[in-house]
């Protein structure tokens, strides 16, 4: 079964937008010559989120000017040391053309060492083939998926006893997992390592110098550092959740982290800064408040002021725990943050196969993958599942084949698209015309299924159909249902526009919390 960090937002609806989308948004060359994003508030303060292009850095798409530097702690000093996915905070100021100055960039890593794999998802058609992994970084928990970027590594290759960097999301569960944004391999350092949780309870004995966090034991002596105002009386505070780095060593016994730096952990990149105006991504932590019209994500509590800062469709009922979404809004003087926009940042579609080269409009920025039409935005991370190159749309230009994970979308005219979250580059191993589609189903005939708008023959007898019959398929869509369906699929003949399904697969929901 697929993680529900993927799956939940797959039960997510068509989400519409302005036809001006398919017309406005720029693209992602080889030096990442990205569009700049349409709309939001514009002003002064930090925005937060995942690396997306450069030149100088795109985050929450918008292209931010700067200087260079970087601030962290983590052996990162500059631009050329960022990669796609790393979480970033900017403080500086954007403008109306979706441009910006930043005057600081920051970078800090949620976990650093050694991992050990404990679970994986693997493709129901191909076992060889993973969809997530849920690996540990010294007992705490990390979640990576089709959406999490690799550097130096894959989500096929990632392997127990591989030493990683990990910028990603505290999930809203009782077992503290985390979300991946990005998993990037590093050389072998114990003795630089990092992790970041909550404090178990009565794990903190002051006269031992020592707690413990998902029972990973931690110590620290007078050579520690507690910053951000930490003092160590605050260990003993219910919830507190921390950044630890140091080296690993024996504490009381057992293996654990001796602790060089204790602070807040990774929300405190979402603090309020010397101006007012925020925005950011990340998983909702607590769902949407209809009576108070309120729901918390990153630390944060957001106040929605009214129905009009949903974009593209999203409500307040679709704010669940986990979703991941990007909010633009300003700080209240009583520290919460007033909603100016929330829209989707969380895929609930993809298409697999070749990309079709005479399709690609660089002015529009799309493509199309198996008749579906692709749209590139500022927000689109662009990688190569074998090169550590910086690539971006002009470099899929070629003989290549394309992973896209996305969101659905439709113009105000009707027509279907997939709004790009990710694509992923692969060298095409010869030039066949297969591919395959997960979305929810479109339309149905008596001939063809319509699935992310790509009409495809399926017929029984001619096609298979798992784990449903075309006959109920029909009869759910019939009754006002939109399964979510995975097609293999090829175009005969290439370039024709004739599609003819080998299989149709419903595909598995679950609305759990738990992968």
């Amino acid at each position: 079964m697929k993680l529900t960090t993927r799956i939940r937002y797959l039960t997510m609806p068509v989400l519409p937008v302005a036809a001006l989308l398919l017309s406005g948004c720029g693209g992602g060359g080889g030096g990442d010559d990205l569009g700049v994003a349409d709309g939001g508030i514009r002003g002064t303060g930090a925005s937060v989120g995942p690396v997306s292009g450069f030149g100088s850095v795109f985050v929450n798409g918008i292209r931010f000017e700067t200087d260079g530097n970087v601030v962290s702690d983590d052996g990162i000093t500059s631009e050329s040391q960022l990669d796609k996915g790393m979480i970033l905070r900017v403080d500086g100021e954007w403008r109306n053309d979706g441009e910006g100055t930043a005057e600081r960039v920051e970078y800090d890593d949620t976990f650093r060492g050694e991992i050990v794999i404990v679970a994986e998802t693997l493709d129901p058609d191909d076992s060889t083939i993973r969809e997530s992994v849920t690996f540990t970084v010294y007992g705490q928990t990390v979640v990576a998926d089709k959406q999490t970027v690799f550097r130096g590594l894959s989500l096929q290759t990632l392997d127990d006893g591989d030493f990683v960097r990990v910028s990603g999301w505290r999930l809203p569960d009782p077992d503290g997992r985390y979300r991946a944004s990005y998993v990037g391999s590093l050389e072998a350092s114990p003795n630089d390592v990092e992790i970041e949780g909550r404090i178990d309870e009565n794990s903190v004995d002051i006269s031992q110098n020592r707690f413990s966090i998902n029972g990973f034991p931690v110590g620290y002596d007078n050579t520690t550092t507690f910053g951000g105002g930490l003092t160590e009386s605050d260990l003993r505070d219910p919830g507190l959740v921390v950044e630890v780095e140091g080296r690993i060593g024996f504490v009381g016994g057992d293996t654990g982290l001796i602790a060089s730096n204790i602070e807040q952990d990774e929300t405190r990149r979402y603090q309020r800064g010397d101006d007012d105006d925020i925005e950011f991504a990340g998983p909702v932590a607590t769902a949407f408040d209809d009576a108070d019209s309120t729901f918390t994500i990153n630390g944060l509590t957001v106040v929605v002021p009214d129905d009009d800062v949903f974009e593209d469709g999203l409500a307040g009922a679709d704010l669940q725990p986990g979703l991941l979404i990007q909010v633009e809004g300003s700080f209240l003087a009583d520290g919460r943050v007033e909603a100016a926009e929330i829209e989707i940042r969380d895929a609930n579609a993809e298409v697999e196969g070749r990309i079709n080269q005479a399709s690609i409009d660089f002015s529009a920025s799309t493509f199309l993958v198996g008749g579906v039409r692709v749209q590139v935005t500022p927000l689109t991370i662009i990688t190569d599942d074998n090169d550590d190159q910086r690539i971006g749309l002009a470099d899929l230009n070629g003989a290549f084949e394309v992973e896209v994970e996305g969101i659905e979308r439709s113009t105000d005219g009707g027509e279907v698209f997939l709004e790009a979250t990710k694509v992923e580059r692969e060298e095409e191993d010869d030039l066949d015309n297969e591919y395959e589609v997960t979305g929810r189903l479109g339309a149905i005939d008596d001939t063809t299924i319509t699935v992310l708008g790509v009409r495809i023959r399926a017929v029984e007898g001619e096609t298979g159909f798992e784990d449903t019959q075309r006959d109920q398929l029909k009869a759910d869509f019939d009754s006002g249902e939109r399964p979510l369906v995975e097609v293999d699929y090829a175009e005969q003949p290439a370039n024709s526009g004739n599609f003819i399904a080998d299989e149709v697969e419903l595909e598995e929901e679950d609305s759990d919390s738990d992968g």
